[in-house]
């Protein structure tokens, strides 16, 4: 019950609504050939894809966090992450993830779609929902990418300050011994976040910007953003 072991609780609880809400629809494919979705169930996937992606971002950076504590300031590790402060943490985490993506859900249902329904993902995805519009979706796209760089975005710059704090507090450390301790109770945690925003970055960049890459591309990138943090994930928590 220390708070780390909360904070991977978290983790894997994330992956496996990701997990849930995505094989839905994979398997529905490949097990009886169920290649139809109706537009409110496709948005209701869309939410608790975008939610579980929203929340894993924040609980990296909660366990960002959580390191910095106990390398810079180990003998009030307990007093400063309570569990009381990672029940808040948990519930900040779901409720920035919902009040983000409520809106984004919400002006979905105005747009019409009259080209090709055709997904080229075996879920829906956002950036790809709205590309089916005949409607203006600069709005849209403009709320996604607002919602990508107050999540994701502004995480990653967090994970990034704290292990520069990490390793500002680690140099000062005198043992050899010491120091290598440190760095090795971080490397898991550094593991996941690469696994988790190198294929989140590069599906948008994809989405955005790359207009003439095959088709191929933007699906094999998707699957490996949604499968491969959830198989990773496990390995370096043991």
């Amino acid at each position: 019950h220390q708070p780390m072991y909360h904070l991977l609780s978290m983790l894997s609880t994330t992956d496996i609504g990701l997990c849930i809400s995505t094989l839905v629809t994979v398997l529905g494919i490949f097990w009886i050939n169920a290649r139809e979705i109706s537009f409110n169930v496709c948005l209701l996937q869309m939410f608790f894809i975008h939610l579980f992606t929203f929340m894993e971002s924040s609980v990296l950076l909660a366990m960002a966090f959580d390191r910095f504590v106990a390398i810079s300031n180990p003998l009030r590790y307990v007093t400063i992450l309570t569990h009381a402060r990672i029940a808040q943490i948990g519930l900040a985490v779901i409720i920035r993830g919902t009040v983000i993506l409520i809106p984004l859900v919400v002006l979905l249902k105005y747009l019409s779609f009259c080209h090709s329904h055709v997904l080229h993902h075996s879920y829906c995805f956002h950036p790809e929902v709205i590309k089916l519009s005949c409607s203006d979706t600069k709005i849209n796209s403009a709320f996604g990418l607002t919602a990508i760089i107050f999540t994701a975005g502004v995480d990653s710059i967090f994970i990034i300050l704290s292990y520069s704090l990490i390793i500002c507090s680690v140099l000062n450390i005198a043992s050899l011994e010491g120091r290598k301790k440190a760095f090795n109770t971080c490397i898991s945690h550094i593991t996941a976040v690469a696994i988790f925003y190198i294929p989140l970055i590069s599906l948008s960049f994809v989405h955005r910007f790359g207009k003439h890459a095959p088709p191929y591309v933007p699906t094999l990138i998707a699957n490996v953003y949604l499968l491969i943090p959830p198989v990773m994930n496990p390995s370096f928590i043991e």
